[in-house]
């Protein structure tokens, strides 16, 4: 065992001499040990009841015959970071959460691990630590937040963002905004819609790297609790039979994570994430493969924001394993993967049916005969942009208009918010990419402002930063190459048109390449005074289209 570094022979006696003093028996010790990452932080609300959670993983291990050890690990609320300096934190945390991880891991060589998080760069930054452990690990989450009830509705936190830009357009009471406020985040779980934490849990049980029902069983339920001793069982069974994520996590897994995104209808974060996770596994993701699956995979799911059905709906039609189900009966997923259960992907979804067909529509009804996300390029994004095509209304999914050029996203939201974009306009938000932000800063508040004002049929926004996956509307970024780095999105001014062709995957700005390229040349980066971690971070950063990791 891995642990023996630790805890075998007379020369490890002062070692045992430690654990001793923590309580330990020799009986203990003698087992496999496993490391129990706890996300908990008393900020988030998709953690606030991770301690019971990882209280049922711990009993799952010693059912099992193993010897639980727990360490903690930070998170950042996203919803609580957006719009404001804190935001630039929340992709920088996940470089973080997955260096953490790998350092408790090595410093005190684990049997295995169970990582139990939940919220939207944790869950990526922990799949990122056991991709490039490679020691037996099983992810289990904290599972997804019910859905709120306003005047009769299903609401989420989406919800009370726009309702922000709703009350100041005066389609809504400050009262009934305070009214919605209260009722929109019912309890613990994270954010009910199709946002990004709850892609990531559902893309982490598509990859094989979670228990079924890891991303759709409400945090709520009692059978999130049994998941969780089934995670804490399948960690020691993994390391009995030396079951690694590399195992799991190969190429052909992250084609079924990606079929699995598309018909879905999942964040475009995963953009980010897939990638990053891949690479640590030694996988190759680049975004034309996002392209090539999104081509031949329908979109099967509407989920909030972009339909009117959340977490608690997926769950009750069948989950991630009916969705991949529906998909393996058309020869788009591969069944015969094996998994962190110990079965293939095959034997884990062989009794899943869809059982709610408004939910998760059979792949010969889809909502769209293409997958939910689509990656543009043009010459304002030779690298490529990124945006949730299932989301978008159907009289946007080609816009041609002025752009509106900020150089902050407070600047932008300054203008949206007081009344200074029209109907046609294209907001061009830059300097907010990975390193120009740097951290490539989400972006709730202008896309769900404009919602709220009534403008997201008559308004683009792209930028180099990134949107929330509450977002709705066409609202495109990951714009590669960034604008501080000296992507064309540098050389756009005040009144450039912009052409935006969703079906045709396109992002233009009607300018000759000569005039780009003297107006780049001519560009220099606003000034701009850094320190700490995001100093740091700015310098090691990479570029979107690869993930935006660390020595790219």
């Amino acid at each position: 065992m891995l642990s023996d570094e630790m805890k075998k022979g007379p020369s490890r006696a002062p070692h045992r001499s430690l654990f001793k003093a923590l309580g330990f028996l020799d009986a203990e010790l003698a087992r496999p040990i496993i490391g129990v990452a706890n996300a908990k932080s008393e900020i988030i609300p998709g953690h606030q009841h991770l301690n019971d959670i990882t209280a049922a993983v711990k009993d799952g291990i010693r059912i099992a015959g193993g010897t639980p050890v727990e360490f903690g690990g930070i998170g950042v609320c996203d919803g609580i970071a957006m719009n404001h300096l804190g935001m630039k934190y929340s992709l920088a945390s996940r470089e973080l959460i997955a260096d953490s991880v790998e350092v408790m891991a090595r410093a005190h060589p684990f049997d295995g691990l169970v990582l139990v998080t939940n919220c939207d760069k944790i869950i990526p930054g922990m799949l990122m630590a056991a991709a490039r452990l490679n020691i037996p690990s099983v992810m289990v989450s904290g599972g997804p937040m019910l859905a709120g009830r306003f005047d009769g509705q299903k609401v989420a936190l989406t919800a009370v963002f726009e309702g922000v830009g709703a009350c100041q357009a005066g389609r809504m009471s400050e009262e009934d905004l305070g009214r919605l406020e209260e009722s929109a985040c019912p309890g613990c779980g994270s954010c009910a819609g199709m946002f990004t934490a709850n892609s990531m849990n559902c893309l982490a049980e598509a990859l094989g790297m979670a228990p079924p029902g890891n991303g759709t069983v409400p945090a709520v339920m009692a059978a999130r609790r049994r998941l969780a001793k089934e995670a804490g069982l399948m960690a020691v069974r993994a390391v009995e039979n030396n079951l690694r994520p590399r195992d799991i996590m190969t190429r052909p897994a992250f084609l079924n994570g990606l079929a699995v995104d598309m018909a879905l209808g999942c964040s475009t974060n995963t953009v980010l994430h897939l990638p990053a996770i891949a690479r640590e596994a030694g996988v190759t993701i680049d975004l034309d493969l996002f392209n090539q699956v999104s081509e031949r995979t329908p979109n099967l799911c509407k989920l909030n924001p972009a339909g009117p059905f959340f977490m608690e709906d997926l769950n009750e039609a069948g989950g991630v394993g009916a969705v991949m189900r529906e998909l393996a009966d058309k020869g788009l997923v591969d069944t015969g993967l094996i998994t962190v259960t110990g079965r293939t992907v095959g034997e884990n979804i062989e009794h899943c049916r869809v059982r709610l067909s408004e939910v998760i529509r059979p792949v010969s009804e889809p909502h769209s005969p293409t997958g939910g996300i689509a990656v543009l390029r043009g010459n304002l994004a030779p690298g490529g942009a990124v945006v949730k095509k299932s989301a978008v209304a159907p009289d946007m999914l080609y816009h041609r208009g002025p752009a509106r050029v900020f150089d902050s996203e407070e600047e932008a939201y300054a203008a949206i918010s007081g009344g200074g974009i029209n109907r046609g306009d294209v907001v061009v938000i830059r300097f907010e990419g990975p390193k120009g932000g740097p951290g490539m800063r989400e972006m709730l508040s202008p896309t769900a402002t404009l919602a709220g004002l009534g403008l997201d049929h008559d308004v683009a926004l792209i930028t180099d930063g990134r949107f929330s996956g509450a977002t709705r509307g066409a609202a495109i970024g990951h714009v590669c190459p960034e604008a501080w780095v000296g992507g064309p999105l540098a050389a756009v001014r005040e009144g450039d048109t912009i052409v935006i062709d969703i079906v045709k995957r396109r992002i233009d700005v009607q300018l000759a390449d000569e005039e780009i390229e003297r107006r780049v040349k001519a560009f220099r980066p606003p000034e701009r005074q850094l320190s700490g971690y995001l100093a740091r971070y700015a310098k090691l950063v990479g570029p979107a289209d690869r993930g935006a990791a660390f020595g790219d």
